[in-house]
Parts: C-alpha cells; structure tokens; sequence
C-alpha cells in the first residue's frame, strides 16, 4: 500500500522541495509514497480567490476562513488522518510519526497569516500539530519536517530494516553517540571499547551512554523515562527508590 500524503497549502511550489532528494525523492519515484500538493485558493468562492479575513474581535494579520478551509478538506477526504501545523498544537513525536507511517498517509493542512478560524478543527476533525516552540512564516516548513519524518520508515526506504529503531526518541531517550574512521582524528580517538569486537561490552557502553546524554541534555526524556520504567504491571506509579 502507497504511502499517500496530501498537502493543503497556499504556495504548492514549495512540494516536493527537498522531499524530491535523497532517500524521499527515490522512494517518491519507486511509487513508495505519492504526494499531491493542494492549493487552498482554488477553493475561494469570490473573483477575488479571498481565502482570509480580519480577525473577529479586532486585532493584527489575518486569518484563514473555515469556509475555504472545509471546502479543501472536503475535496481530498480520504478517511487518512488530517493534521494542521500550528504552535498552537500538540508537541509532534517519534511515536506519533511511527502510528501515521503505519497508516494509509495523512492530509497536511498548512496555515499562513495568523492561522485558522478555530472552527475548522471540530468541523472536520482536524488534529493540531506543532514541530517546535518557535514560530514560522507558515505551516509548509513544518508539513515537510512531518512527512520527511514519515517516509524514511516506510517499508524499503531505509537501508537496514534496523536503521529507524536503535535511534534518538525510539526508547524514549537520546542516541549513544556514534565514530567511525579514522580511529584518532586531531589528537581525538574512537573509544577502546568500540574497537574491542566483544559486542555484550558495547552494547553496555552504548546503553550507559544513551542514558547519560539524555540524563544530561534532555532531563524532560529522562524523567519522563524513569517515570515509565517505575510503572507497576497494574499502571500504579512506584517510587523511584524501590
């Protein structure tokens, strides 16, 4: 089954961008994945192809109109999930994109200006996602971080069928770092243990080293990982300690 995403957006020349290179861009031309970028104007009903309005209650910018929006939706509804990029959203995660990449594809609403009529996300059920605490020009940027997100683990896009598991955020925690040649660079060399061939050692090392980093760099994942390793078969939460 094709992978099938499709992007609601005022600027469709930005698709594929640089989902048409590397890994994306084969998998695109094996017929792995299929895109079909939308333009949202084409949905305006006036001669003028208005796709926005001033905000209800005054206020700076503009926003998107539930109206065209529908309109949009309606046109490409294929029963795949329908996601919105706004900061407004919940926080995009590798298990996230791990359950859509399983999926049939998704529909990428993409909004501009000061976002979207509120009414549009109970009108069509549409889930609000964001990629970041920050903000962007528009929602595209953030549409082809999550579908570059979903491609790489589709079926035969990677390499190894291992590649996409013993990598940051799929345990729960960060990556170990990783070498390779030459073994000393600059005064700098591979750790022994890496060159020593006895693979119960490194995978140790490896372990003790994900830990650490994300103890160190990321206290969230790692709270959030001693949280999950403290659950009592019956969901209780023990204490650290025990």
């Amino acid at each position: 089954m094709t992978f099938a995403a499709t992007v609601l957006t005022l600027y469709p020349d930005m698709f594929p961008g640089p989902l048409g290179t590397s890994l994306a861009g084969r998998a695109l031309g094996e017929g792995k994945w299929s895109l079909d970028a939308v333009n949202i104007r084409d949905f305006a009903t006036d001669k003028h192809s208005t796709v926005d309005g001033t905000p209800a209650g005054g206020g700076a910018g503009m926003v998107l109109r539930a109206d065209v929006l529908a309109a949009a939706i309606d046109s490409v509804s294929s029963g795949a999930p329908i996601l919105a990029m706004t900061p407004r959203g919940a926080p995009l995660t590798q298990a996230r994109v791990r359950a859509l990449a399983h999926g049939p594809g998704v529909t990428i609403l993409c909004g501009r200006f000061e976002g979207f009529d509120e009414r549009i996300f109970e009108g069509r059920q549409v889930e609000e996602v964001s990629i970041g605490d920050y903000i962007l020009s528009g929602g595209e940027m953030g549409a082809l971080v999550l579908l570059d997100a979903c491609i790489r683990l589709l079926p035969g896009v990677m390499g190894a069928a291992s590649s996409g598991v013993d990598e940051s955020f799929e345990g729960g925690m960060l990556e170990y770092p990783q070498y390779t040649r030459p073994v000393e660079w600059e005064g700098r060399t591979i750790p022994q243990v890496l060159r020593s061939g006895d693979h119960a050692r490194i995978s140790g090392w490896r372990k003790s080293m994900a830990e650490t980093d994300t103890r160190l760099r990321r206290p969230d994942l790692w709270e959030r990982h001693i949280g999950a390793r403290v659950q009592s078969p019956s969901g209780a939460r023990q204490k650290k300690d025990e």
